[in-house]
C-alpha cells in the first residue's frame, strides 16, 4: 500500500530530507519526489482534512485516466429521452448517430 500520507507528515511536519523520508518509508527517493510535487502541483496542503486518507488522497494526487476512444459516444441521456417518444425506435436514433460521426460511430448490432 502506498505511504503518501506518512510521506507528506514527515515532509511538513518533521521537515526530514526526501532521503530520510525514503530510508524511513522504504522508498525511492523519486517516489517520494513524486508524492511532494504532486501534492504541492494539486494544491494539497498540510494538515490534511479530517476525512483525508490513502485512498482519498490517492484518488486526487494520481486519478485514473481512461483510454481515449476511437469510437464517437452516443449522448446515452438523450437516446433514452428520444425513446420515451412513440414512433422512435433504437435503430432509427442510430442510423441518426451514424450520419452525425460517419466512421468514428459504433456499429448497430
Amino acid at each position: 500500500m502506498r505511504q503518501i500520507i506518512e510521506v507528506l507528515r514527515l515532509k511538513h511536519e518533521v521537515g526530514l530530507s526526501h532521503d530520510r523520508i525514503a530510508r524511513a518509508c522504504g522508498l525511492s527517493k523519486g517516489v517520494v519526489g513524486k508524492y511532494v510535487s504532486q501534492a504541492q502541483a494539486k494544491g494539497i496542503t498540510w494538515p490534511l482534512p479530517e476525512d483525508a486518507d490513502e485512498a482519498w488522497l490517492e484518488a486526487r494526487l494520481f486519478p485514473v485516466k481512461a483510454p481515449p476512444s476511437r469510437f464517437a459516444e452516443p449522448d446515452y441521456f438523450q437516446v433514452h429521452q428520444e425513446l420515451k417518444t412513440k414512433g422512435v425506435t433504437l435503430q432509427l436514433l442510430w442510423a441518426e448517430y451514424t450520419e452525425r460521426h460517419g466512421d468514428k460511430a459504433y456499429r448497430y448490432s
